[in-house]
């Protein structure tokens, strides 16, 4: 029998309930813990997922009044009643019409505290191709086609007039200008994997204002402006994935080219020469040698371009012919199209929607879609008519774009003079994302840990304790994807205390600073059962502020330092076997001051840290004997938030930390290099430290912003693209 699964070629979400349809919840009381809590179709306070656009309808007790709000437990906890598309239609029973953009909100009892829980509102998705399981009556549902920008990953670096080819799921950018309005070329390279962006090798030559084609792993680098004087040259390099290599050069010195097609099959197309012209040129690559192709029939540069190189179409841009009723040297919106010899004069695409200069092409010659430079609009183009498309989240001009789909591309950097910006927009038509990565707000700590707090255990079973709070150094925090619930002290009184563990239930701590004499390091160890910590057997060095990873049966202490005052790193090591600690050879490197770990003590990872002079984003991974150096940090930290579980030697994740200022940057690593995931909400540092086992799911807890906070964020990095099929009854 063949399965949903294998006829959509990914897995199928499962979700509880059609977002397209009415539904409606039972809601009862009963006493758990020693108090009243709200049960939810029989589910002790349940996490919703509210749709916008849907319709909820909730039937409760009378003396129990079901009411929403944007604070965990609302006005019991200083928030305020939610009432956007909420009416109450008796003593017994609430609706909410979810609206566009509603924030994430939690239900509560307005007559009685610790009763509710968490409802999220995630966006209405409404794409073909996406199909919906409805739990209630087993039934499946096709969503109707939208097509729409969603922002992603953003880049390490900020970048305007960069080159950019490759796929939503494999780009490329490299060159441009890391100043306004034209400052310092970059002779960097950034690699994206449709979650994050990853540093790649390094050009021969820093430009920008010009082409690159091609896929990731296989393409070519055209043309130049350099710098703060215009710059036109026919430098050409090609890349293989890992390095660029300079090739024969372009006939003509020209910047603002316009390009398409693959490396060894490649046409480029007008620009602009000295002084200040606009160009005619057409030169085609066949990965060895330019040749001159047809000249096209105006002049013009800094057009969107689209197809093969013998099919090609490119729009918008500059000119400087005569555009009737504007005059010349202005922005051209005519379509030109290229069948490998000849040129012809196709549509005005500004007769629909205005796009400038600096606008992306992507797509085929009968499948294109342009957009950006600087408006929001988007065009797309059928091989006959322009139509508008959807607008992008944010206007975004000098970008890099990528894909020879029009289905599924994206640009990243550029942004309007004199602003340059690191931001990624994908378009996707045919497909979804079920979860885009992203941090979300959840529900905050209940009391005030201040900064470096340990933690430990996963995203829906996690644990946070000690730290540099107001007299609150030994309380303990359990955290269970929802809701934080006080958990027994501590039995030492710290602050960057060392932890591990894959819950909240079995986790290991040890180290730290003893508070009540304040700068004295400690070698103090304990394990927690899920309510109560045990003392074990000491480290052999006291220390704070390493990294450990492991579980409370197998665990490793790296690094951190010995000294009041002097936060410098140590290359200490001991391992814990279950029951003792025991010093083994020392590691290559000194780490200390917060960095990250994870993995297994067979697997594992540190990351991130102080070396005793400087902060630090090398990685090393360790195989329970010896140490190997991995790919760098794009942003060294300490204080940072490090995750991973058991696998996190090969996929960890970091958020947070500082890197000379307090930063909002989270990287995600794949065993060899880290790449880019989108920022934080709110910079911090030294917040609950390893509370997440993988790189869909972690959490940021506390920690100071510069001040601090309880606040909490939740990170979902699951990204589900679902493939168009039409199925059918039978």
């Amino acid at each position: 029998m063949t399965t949903y699964s294998e006829l959509i070629g990914k897995r199928v979400e499962t979700f509880e309930n059609d977002p397209n349809t009415n539904v409606t919840y039972t809601v009862t009381v009963a006493s758990s813990d020693g108090a009243n809590r709200y049960f939810i179709d029989g589910v002790q306070q349940k996490q919703l997922r509210l749709y916008e656009g849907s319709t909820y309808i909730f039937n409760y007790p009378s003396a129990h009044p079901f009411k929403f709000s944007t604070t965990s437990d609302g006005s019991h906890n200083s928030g305020s009643e939610y009432t956007t598309g909420v009416t109450h239609n008796s003593s017994t029973q609430v609706t909410i019409v979810v609206a566009t953009g509603a924030p994430n909100l939690f239900y509560y009892c307005s007559s009685h505290s610790g009763m509710g829980g968490r409802a999220n509102t995630p966006t209405q998705t409404s794409v073909q191709s996406q199909m919906w399981f409805n739990s209630s009556n087993s039934s499946f549902k096709t969503v109707t086609n939208i097509e729409a920008w969603s922002a992603g990953a953003n880049t390490a670096n900020s970048k305007q007039r960069p080159g950019g080819c490759g796929t939503q799921t494999a780009g490329l950018i490299c060159g441009g200008f890391n100043a306004p309005p034209n400052g310092a070329a970059f002779d960097g390279t950034e690699e994206y994997n449709g979650i994050g962006w990853a540093s790649g090798g390094t050009l021969n030559t820093a430009r920008g204002n010009t082409k690159l084609v091609g896929i990731q792993t296989a393409a070519v680098y055209f043309g130049q402006g350099g710098g703060s004087s215009p710059g036109y040259a026919g430098v050409t390099e090609e890349y293989n994935g890992t390095a660029w290599t300079t090739v024969n050069p372009m006939a003509n010195a020209v910047n603002y080219r316009s390009g398409c097609g693959v490396e060894n099959a490649l046409l480029a197309t007008a620009g602009n020469y000295p002084p200040t012209n606009r160009a005619s040129f057409n030169e085609e690559y066949d990965g060895s040698n330019w040749t001159a192709g047809t000249a096209t029939p105006q002049r013009q540069s800094s057009q969107g371009q689209a197809g093969t190189q013998t099919a090609a179409i490119n729009s918008f841009g500059y000119t400087n012919s005569p555009i009737p009723g504007t005059g010349g040297d202005a922005e051209n919106a005519i379509s030109l199209e290229y069948d490998g010899s000849n040129w012809t004069t196709g549509p005005n695409g500004n007769g629909v929607v205005p796009i400038s200069g600096y606008a992306m092409g992507s797509g085929t010659q009968t499948d294109a879609i342009f957009a950006g430079g600087p408006p929001t609009n988007s065009c797309k183009y059928d091989g006959t008519t322009f139509t508008v498309g959807p607008a992008l989240g944010i206007a975004q001009d000098s970008a890099a774009h990528g894909s020879t789909s029009a289905s599924a591309t994206w640009i990243a950097q550029g942004s309007p003079v004199p602003t340059i910006g690191s931001r990624t927009q994908e378009f996707n038509k045919g497909s979804v994302s079920i979860t885009a990565a992203a941090w979300a707000s959840a529900t905050a700590m209940p009391r005030n840990h201040g900064e470096h707090i340990g933690g430990a255990g996963s995203a829906a079973d996690g644990l946070a304790f000690g730290g540099e709070g107001p007299s609150n150094y030994n309380y303990t925090e359990e955290w269970n994807g929802s809701s934080w619930t006080a958990g027994g002290n501590y039995p030492f009184s710290g602050e960057s205390i060392m932890g591990c563990g894959l819950t909240g239930t079995t986790t290991l701590a040890f180290g730290g600073i003893n508070n009540s004499s304040p700068g004295v390091r400690q070698s103090v160890s304990a394990k927690y059962d899920g309510s109560a910590w045990t003392a074990t057997n000491s480290l052999p060095t006291a220390k704070r502020a390493g990294q450990g990873f492991g579980t409370n049966t197998a665990a490793v202490a790296c690094g951190g330092d010995t000294s009041p005052g002097t936060p410098g790193g140590l290359n200490t090591v001991e391992e814990w076997d279950g029951t003792n600690w025991a010093a083994v050879p020392n590691a290559p490197f000194l780490k200390g001051n917060m960095g990250g770990g994870a993995g297994t003590l067979t697997a594992g990872l540190v990351f991130g840290g102080y070396t005793g002079t400087a902060t630090t984003g090398t990685t090393f991974a360790y195989d329970g004997t010896n140490w190997t150096a991995g790919g760098a940090m794009n942003t060294g930290r300490n204080q940072v938030n490090g995750w991973g579980g058991p696998a996190g030697q090969t996929a960890a994740m970091c958020g947070g930390g500082n890197d000379g200022s307090l930063s909002a940057a989270t990287e995600g690593y794949d065993g060899t290099s880290w790449s880019t995931r989108p920022n934080l909400g709110t910079a911090r540092q030294g917040s609950a430290n390893g509370i997440g086992t993988s790189q869909t799911t972690g959490v940021q807890a506390g920690g100071a912003d510069p001040s601090y906070v309880t606040t909490v964020e939740e990170f979902s990095g699951s990204t589900e693209s679902l493939n168009v099929e039409t199925l059918t009854q039978g």
